[in-house]
C-alpha cells in the first residue's frame, strides 16, 4: 500500500505560487500595433468559424475561457487565467479557513483512507477516526474517484451534510456516518517539543502563518523554558509556498534587521525592498532550516533571507527554484488574472529562478524501497516554458521531496536535531553572522 499524496479534505493545497497583492487593472502599458489587431481579427473569424461549423455546438463561454488560459499558460508555468471557482479556490486557500469536514486524507487500495480528524471539528465531533476507509460519499462509490475528486465531493456550503460510509478495523459491517459541514481553520503552522528543542512546521503561507508561528514560538519557550531552550528546527519541506507578505513576516520573526527581499519587475522603477524590523521572536536562539525539492516560492524567500543573513543553517537538499511572483489581477466581480509580474532576489541579490536554494549543510533522506522510482526529482528547471533564471545552468534546481510520515524516520530532521544538541557538528553550524552575503 503506497502513500501517494495527502489533502485535506475541505480544499486543495496551495499551489507553488507566491501571491504578492491584489491590484485593479490600470491600463495597458503601450498601444498594440496593427499587425496586432490583425492577429486579433484572425482570432475572431476562427472563434466565429468554430462556433458556427464545429461538428457539435460549442459552449461558447468555454471557448474563450480556454483561449485566454492558453495565451497566459504560454507565457510560464505560474500565469493563468482564473474562472470563477478557481478564483474562489485560490482566495478560500489564502484565508487558510473554507467549508468542509476536517479530515486529513490519504488514498489507499482505491479507498479514502483517514490520516487524522482536525480536533474540534465536525467530522471529529461525528466519530470519524484514523485509520477509518471512507467508501462511499452521499452513496456514491469512492472506487474509480481520484483523491482530489472525492476531496471535492466532501466540500461543500457550510450547514449542509454529507452521508460517509466507513470500514473501520474491527467492525462487522460498514459504519454510516451523517456529517455537518462547517468552517474549517486550518493551523499554517505545527508545531512540538522536543525535550529541549522546538519543532516549528510551516505548511503554507497564508494569511493565518505569521499569527500561527508566533504563537507557537511563544508556546514553546513557555513550556521548555529559556534556559533550557537550545533552538528551534524550521521546516519548510513540501512547503509549496503562498503569500509573499506572509514569507517577509515569517523571515522577519527570526531577524533583526536588514534586507528580506526584492522584487524586480519589467520596469527599473518597479523593484521593491522588503527589510525587517528590530526583534528576534526567538531571542536569539539558534535555528536550523530544513528544505528539499517540495520548497518552493515562499517558503525560498525566508529560506534565502535566513541563510543569507547567516541567522540560520540550511539542511537538506536543493529547493524548488521558483523565484517568480504572482499578481492576482481581478478581471471582474468573479475572475481574475494570475500574472506574473517580476523575478524575487536573496538579500545577497541573487536570484534562485531556476536553481533553487542550495542547502548549507546536504542530507539526503532516504526513500522507502517501495517509494523508488515513483518519487522522482522536482524542480521550476524542469518545467516547460519556465522563465529561465539569470543564474539558471545544467544543474538545474530541486530534488527529490519525501519526508517519512514518522519523525523517528526523519533523517533530516534527526541531523538537525543533532547538531543543535552538540552531538554533531559541522563548520556550517552554527551559521556565523560576519560572514552574511548582504548586498549593499
Amino acid at each position: 500500500m503506497i502513500r501517494k499524496v495527502t489533502l485535506l479534505a475541505v480544499g486543495a493545497l496551495m499551489g507553488a505560487t507566491a501571491v504578492s497583492a491584489i491590484n485593479s487593472y490600470g491600463g495597458s502599458a503601450n498601444a498594440a500595433g496593427t499587425e496586432t489587431y490583425r492577429q486579433l481579427a484572425i482570432f475572431g473569424n476562427v472563434f466565429e468559424r468554430v462556433r458556427a461549423q464545429y461538428v457539435t455546438p460549442p459552449e461558447e463561454d468555454k471557448l474563450i475561457e480556454k483561449a485566454i488560459d492558453g495565451m497566459l499558460t504560454s507565457l510560464d508555468p505560474h500565469s493563468s487565467y482564473l474562472n470563477q471557482e478557481a478564483a474562489d479556490d485560490m482566495r478560500t486557500q489564502t484565508r487558510g479557513e473554507f467549508g468542509g469536514l476536517g479530515i486529513e486524507v490519504t488514498m489507499e487500495d482505491e479507498l479514502v483512507k483517514v490520516i487524522t480528524p482536525i480536533d474540534e471539528t465536525p467530522a471529529a465531533r461525528a466519530g470519524v477516526l484514523a485509520g477509518d476507509f471512507i467508501s462511499e460519499i452521499d452513496g456514491e462509490p469512492v472506487r474509480g474517484l481520484s483523491l482530489g475528486e472525492a476531496v471535492d465531493k466532501m466540500r461543500g456550503p457550510v450547514n449542509t451534510s454529507i452521508e460517509l460510509t466507513v470500514l473501520r478495523e474491527g467492525a462487522d459491517q460498514p459504519i454510516k456516518i451523517k456529517v455537518v459541514r462547517d468552517i474549517i481553520a486550518v493551523k499554517a503552522v505545527r508545531y512540538r517539543v522536543e525535550d529541549d528543542l522546538g519543532y516549528l512546521r510551516v505548511i503554507s503561507f497564508t494569511e493565518k502563518t505569521y499569527d500561527d508561528l508566533s504563537d507557537a514560538i511563544e508556546k514553546i519557550s513557555d513550556e521548555i523554558g529559556e534556559d533550557k531552550l537550545k533552538g528551534f528546527v524550521l521546516d519548510l519541506r513540501l512547503n509549496p509556498g503562498g503569500l509573499l507578505d506572509q514569507a517577509i513576516s515569517v523571515s522577519d520573526a527570526f531577524l533583526d534587521r536588514g534586507e528580506i527581499v526584492s522584487t524586480r519587475g519589467r520596469n527599473p522603477e518597479e523593484t521593491r525592498r522588503f527589510n525587517s524590523r528590530p526583534g528576534d521572536l526567538t531571542g536569539g536562539k539558534p535555528v536550523i532550516v530544513l528544505i528539499n525539492g517540495g520548497s518552493a516560492s515562499a517558503s525560498e524567500i525566508v529560506a534565502g533571507a535566513l541563510q543569507d543573513h547567516r541567522r540560520a543553517t540550511v539542511l537538506g537538499t536543493r529547493s524548488f527554484g521558483k523565484g517568480s511572483v504572482q499578481t492576482i489581477i481581478p478581471l471582474d466581480a468573479k475572475t481574475a488574472l494570475r500574472l506574473t509580474t517580476a523575478l524575487y532576489y536573496t538579500p545577497s541579490g541573487t536570484s534562485i529562478q531556476g536553481t533553487g536554494i542550495k542547502p548549507d549543510i546536504r542530507v539526503e533522506e532516504p526513500v522507502p524501497e517501495e517509494l523508488r522510482g515513483r518519487v522522482k526529482p522536482s524542480g521550476e528547471s524542469a518545467l516547460r516554458g519556465h522563465i529561465q533564471g539569470e543564474n539558471e545552468d545544467e544543474e538545474g534546481s530541486g530534488s527529490i521531496a519525501y519526508v517519512p510520515p514518522d519523525p523517528k524516520d526523519d533523517v533530516q530532521l534527526g541531523y538537525a536535531m543533532d547538531l543543535l544538541r552538540g552531538v554533531k557538528t559541522d563548520p556550517a553550524f552554527p551559521p556565523n553572522p560576519d560572514q552574511a552575503s548582504i548586498k549593499n
